[in-house]
């Protein structure tokens, strides 16, 4: 460990604090301003000749000219080992339940604890003996954590073919105990624990190689996967207006996309919305294993109520903890809420740091520092060929849902899928807000490609035929005009919205998802005969209703069999024939 050296604060602007200081200091290095018996942590962001500028993790009153600061040496890091499932961590890995507990609700400046409980016990199996050659990222043995089997690996940093000296036999140790040793070609030997540090702001790349992601995510909610899908290991956005339902459809994708663990990161939420989190995440009920959710899920909680500098390290403090269960050969989906506030928090220290603005006064390396974030997502074949992913998806909170500001379009050039969620369709009552006119992917759904581009050109015939219907009335519109309208309303009622209170509605499978979308192609196909609009209209809310509750029914159930037929028949009884031409 490098020596710690000592600076002395010669400015003081909000939590951002210039230090001078004799030694050498490096970028990203922590450091603590020492405030009487409190050392609050601070962060290295700028290095100028014999001056560095810090930000401060804490609330900066009290601090002036003249006291001392202490240099570690060490990057912005976190503890990675068993023990983090379940976990509660602020941006900087302090577990809040245990600090809690320790220091009351109202927390203490400079009040910080170890992330895991270095004194518990794992029951450990070796997976190598003596002698046998590794890599880092090797996995050297297990350890049971929740419903998984959690790898202890040979430390990343660790360049090189090493071989094993040491490995310790079948049996319980403490998360500090030495539990195996590697020795690289010059014969210099690393012990190694159940835990291992990594600074946040590098990515983890102890891997064979990345691979392009290409296979579907299967999400369960049918806007998504069957218009705009997620694929594993890649990235998506969902930005949107206060009260477009952001956090319902985080609730949601937490429990049913097809993942094995879940990293939260609240970079910068209102406290309410953080207290609803932590309130409802516990008592959600995990459909794959009958347990809490938490049993599978990281939070990492920050407010906008904190200080600014918080949210930048939350943020890669949530990804960091995601590539190392990646590392474990599992899938993992990181939801950042907001992405804006983090982006805020930047803006606000660049403003500090006296820089010249950009667009809106964000600095000007925002696009790069959001293409770094979500560029360590990925799909990646590990040391023992098998895969491992991390899909990423931030959501973003455009002022008055102006998806042109600056955060929102550096998001969307980097991103594979964009899912924008409406005012208007909220307003609606219609969940997911996501709008289909405006939401795109890049990635490949499951369903047939000629189906779904047929079913959004229905909904833009629609939504013309409706703006000019406002404008000229119904009555100056033809019928076949007016029953593509109909199509499209019926499209959009039955198949993109879903029940998130009915517990069939709320998650529909893939199975289910590609046998709808074939019945809703059908209808979409076919050119019905109808004496007037009053028919139409008629028929299609008929049809709409049966629909709507068939949805609510289990799959291949025999209710579900009834009302298919049902749903067929009624199609069935019009006269019109199926006209291959596009619609």
């Amino acid at each position: 460990m490098t020596k710690k050296r000592l600076g002395k604060v010669i400015g003081v602007n909000g939590n951002m604090v210039a230090v001078s200081f004799e030694d050498k200091v490096m970028q990203n290095e922590v450091a603590y301003v020492l405030l009487g018996e409190q050392r609050l942590k601070a962060e290295v962001i700028r290095v100028r000749g014999n001056r560095a500028d810090l930000q401060i993790f804490e609330d900066s009153i009290g601090i002036k000219v003249g006291n001392d600061v202490e240099f570690t040496g060490e990057l912005l890091s976190v503890e990675l080992g068993p023990g983090l499932l379940g976990q509660v961590y602020d941006g900087l890995q302090n577990p809040l339940p245990r600090i809690a507990e320790k220091h009351g609700f109202f927390l203490q400046r400079g009040a910080y604890l170890e992330p895991l409980e270095m004194e518990s016990e794992w029951e450990f199996t070796p997976e190598v003996k003596k002698g046998d050659k590794v890599l880092s990222g090797t996995t050297l043995g297990t350890v049971p954590e929740k419903i998984f089997q959690h790898r202890i690996m040979t430390p990343f940093h660790i360049k090189g073919e090493l071989e094993v000296s040491m490995i310790k036999e079948k049996g319980p140790y403490r998360l500090k105990d030495v539990i195996a040793k590697v020795k690289d070609e010059a014969g210099k030997e690393y012990p190694v624990t159940m835990v291992q540090v990594w600074p946040i702001k590098m990515p983890i790349k102890a891997y064979y190689q990345k691979i392009k992601p290409v296979d579907p995510l299967v999400t369960k909610i049918r806007i998504i996967d069957s218009l705009f899908p997620v694929a594993v290991g890649g990235t998506f956005c969902t930005p949107g207006p206060f009260g477009a339902g952001k956090t319902v459809l985080q609730h949601l994708l937490s429990r049913h996309a097809e993942v094995d663990i879940v990293v939260v990161a609240a970079c910068g939420e209102r406290a309410g919305e953080v207290v609803e989190l932590l309130e409802e995440f516990p008592e959600l009920i995990d459909p794959k294993t009958g347990k809490s959710l938490m049993e599978r899920t990281i939070i990492i909680c920050n407010t906008s109520s904190m200080p600014v500098a918080a949210r930048e390290s939350s943020v890669y403090t949530g990804v960091t903890l995601a590539e190392y269960y990646r590392q474990m050969g599992l899938n993992v989906l990181l939801l950042a809420d907001s992405t804006s506030r983090w982006a805020q928090a930047m803006r606000e220290m660049s403003g500090r740091l006296e820089e010249i603005p950009g667009e809106e006064a964000f600095p000007a390396y925002l696009e790069s520092r959001i293409a770094s974030f979500y560029e360590r997502a990925g799909l990646v074949e590990l040391r023992d060929h098998s895969q491992g992913s991390v899909t990423i998806g931030g959501t973003v909170s455009p002022a008055g849902g102006n998806f042109e500001e600056p955060v929102t379009q550096a998001t969307l050039k980097v991103v594979g899928a964009f899912h924008g969620l409406s005012r208007e369709r909220a307003n609606a009552r219609k969940y997911p807000s996501i709008d289909p006119l405006e939401s795109w992917s890049k990635y490949t759904s499951f369903i047939d490609a000629e189906k779904v581009q047929k079913g959004v050109s229905i909904l833009k015939i629609s939504d013309r035929i409706e703006r000019m219907m406002k404008v000229i009335g119904e009555e100056g519109t033809s019928t076949g005009e007016f029953i593509s309208y109909l199509k499209g309303e019926f499209f959009d009622a039955v198949y993109l919205q879903q029940n998130a209170f009915d517990k069939v509605d709320e998650s529909t499978s893939e199975e289910r998802q590609k046998y709808v979308f074939d019945l809703i192609a059908e209808i979409l196909d076919k050119e019905f005969s109808f004496e007037d609009k009053d028919e139409a209209r008629k028929f299609f809310q008929e049809l709409r209703q049966v629909f709507i509750t068939w949805n609510t029914v289990a799959f291949q159930s025999e209710d579900f069999k009834q009302k298919e037929k049902d749903i067929r028949n009624r199609i069935g009884a019009n006269k019109g024939k199926e006209h291959a031409k596009n619609i």
